[in-house]
C-alpha cells in the first residue's frame, strides 16, 4: 500500500501498521504531528471494509487532531488509531492489550483514549501494557459526550451571531442521537430551538420525539430539511458534492468528525453561502476535557474548559470573512500558522 503518495498523506510523522496473529487485532496508528507536544487522539474500532478504507480513515482523523489540539490551546499533537474488526464479534481483552503494546512501542509519541466502539475497560486493558493512555474513567465526571456537546452548542451559538439571529425559535436538523447528539438535541431543545432528527436506532428517535417534541425524518434526508443550522453528529463525509446541492440549512455545526468528503466541499458551501463551522474547531470540547498530566478535573471544570470553542469558533468565522476564504481553509491556516510558530496557548 502506497502511504507517502496516499491523497490524505499529509507530512505524517509515523503510520505503523499493527499486526498480532494470537489475538488477531488489526491496526493502523497514525502520527500526524508533535510540535507542539505528543500526539494525543482516539483509537477506534470499525469492520472497516478493507485495510484502504482504514488508512485514509485513520490518516484524515490524525490531521484533524492536530489541528483540533493546536486550535484549542493544548500542548499536544495530533494522532488517531483504527482497529480493524467488528467490536461486537472481535473485540478481546487480549486484542486491546496486543494494541496496547503497539503503543508502547511508540515511545511516547502516541497517547490513545477513547473513541467509537472503545471503552473504558478497554482503554485500561491497554494501559496494562503501556502508560501512554488517557483513560477516561467510569464515573459521571469521566464521560466525555457532555462537554462535547456543549462545545457544538457554543459553535452553533457563534456562527447564529454571525448570522444575526437567535437560537430561540430557530429549525435545527440534527443527525444522529448518539450520546452527543442527544445532549446537544436537550441543550437545544432547552434553548428554544425547534428540533428535526434522524438517526438509524428507531428508539433514540423516539425518545428525542417524546422528550424534545422533535420531529422526525428518514436516515439520510436530515440534510434535505429546510432549516437555520443542519448539526451532522454521526459519520464523517456527508457532505459532498452530492449533498451539498441538497443543503437546505443557512448554516453547519455539528459534532462529527472529518464532516467534508474533500477540501474541496468547503468551496462548494462557500459558494452556497452556506456558513460552515469547521468540525475540528467546535467539537473539541472532548478532548478539552481530558486531563493532562497531574491533572484532576470535575465536571464542572470541563465544561468550563469547553467555552475556549466560543472564541476560536469565532476567531476562524471572522478570519475567513476578512479574507474571503472557505472556513474549512481559515481553520487549517490558523491552525498550521500555531504549528508552525509552536505557540501553546493555554486553553480557558
Amino acid at each position: 500500500m502506497a502511504v507517502l503518495d496516499h491523497i490524505e498523506f499529509d507530512t505524517h510523522e509515523t503510520v505503523a501498521f499493527c499486526r498480532d496473529a494470537a489475538s488477531g487485532l488489526r491496526a493502523i496508528i497514525a502520527v500526524h504531528d508533535t510540535r507542539l507536544g505528543p500526539a494525543l487522539g482516539g483509537c477506534r474500532m470499525l469492520p472497516y471494509a478493507s485495510e484502504a478504507e482504514a488508512l485514509t480513515d485513520v490518516l484524515r482523523l490524525s490531521r484533524g487532531m492536530s489541528y483540533k489540539n493546536a486550535l484549542a490551546g493544548l500542548p499536544l499533537g495530533g494522532g488517531k488509531s483504527v482497529i480493524i474488526g467488528d467490536p461486537l464479534r472481535d473485540k478481546t481483552p487480549a486484542l486491546m492489550r496486543a494494541f496496547g503494546d503497539f503503543v508502547e512501542r511508540l515511545g511516547g509519541a502516541y497517547i490513545t483514549a477513547e473513541d467509537s466502539n472503545t471503552a473504558p475497560q478497554d482503554m485500561a486493558e491497554i494501559a496494562s501494557r503501556t502508560r501512554h493512555v488517557r483513560n477516561m474513567g467510569f464515573g459521571p465526571e469521566d464521560n466525555p459526550s457532555p462537554v462535547t456537546a456543549l462545545g457544538v452548542f457554543y459553535g452553533i451559538q457563534v456562527g447564529l451571531q454571525v448570522l444575526g439571529l437567535p437560537l430561540s425559535g430557530i429549525v435545527v436538523a440534527l443527525e444522529g442521537l448518539g450520546k452527543v447528539g442527544m445532549d446537544l438535541a436537550e441543550r437545544l431543545h432547552q434553548a428554544g430551538a425547534k428540533l428535526i432528527v434522524s438517526d438509524t436506532s428507531a428508539s433514540r428517535v423516539a425518545e428525542a420525539v417524546a422528550r424534545f417534541g422533535a420531529e422526525a425524518v428518514a436516515v439520510g434526508t436530515a440534510h434535505r430539511v429546510p432549516a437555520t443550522v443542519f448539526a451532522p453528529c454521526a459519520l464523517g463525509a456527508g457532505l459532498n458534492a452530492d449533498t451539498i446541492p441538497e443543503l437546505g440549512a443557512r448554516m453547519i455545526a455539528g459534532a462529527a468528525n472529518n464532516q467534508l468528503a474533500t477540501p474541496e466541499d468547503g468551496a462548494r458551501l462557500h459558494a452556497r453561502g452556506v456558513l460552515y463551522c469547521p468540525d475540528y474547531v467546535v467539537n473539541a470540547g472532548g478532548v478539552l476535557g481530558i486531563p493532562l498530566p497531574g491533572e484532576t478535573l470535575t465536571m464542572p471544570q470541563r465544561m468550563e474548559r469547553a467555552a475556549v470553542i466560543l472564541r476560536t469558533t469565532r476567531e476562524v468565522l471572522d478570519h475567513a470573512h476578512q479574507a474571503q476564504i472557505p472556513t474549512n481553509v481559515a481553520a487549517d491556516v490558523l491552525a498550521e500558522r500555531i504549528l508552525q510558530q509552536g505557540c501553546r496557548r493555554v486553553a480557558a
